[in-house]
């Protein structure tokens, strides 16, 4: 193989290489973001969550955290 053909061929190697790379960085990007979207999400649901919580203990009134007198 004459040196030419051989440097050809490692930057035929490496394009391909750089290619599957940055299909790699792209398929991590979006798993990345999909997730993040889904954090997000969950952030809102806990919020509110926790805001229904406090609003079911106001209701319950000042003695509901108490134990009952049998404990």
């Amino acid at each position: 193989m004459s040196d030419y053909a051989n440097i050809e061929a490692r930057l035929a190697a490496l394009e391909e290489h750089a290619a599957h790379q940055a299909r790699l960085i792209e398929d991590l990007d979006e798993a990345v973001r999909r997730q993040w979207d889904e954090v997000e999400r969950l952030r809102k649901r806990l919020a509110q969550a926790m805001a229904r919580l406090s609003e079911l203990q106001g209701a319950l009134g000042p003695h509901a955290a108490e134990k009952p007198p049998h404990y």
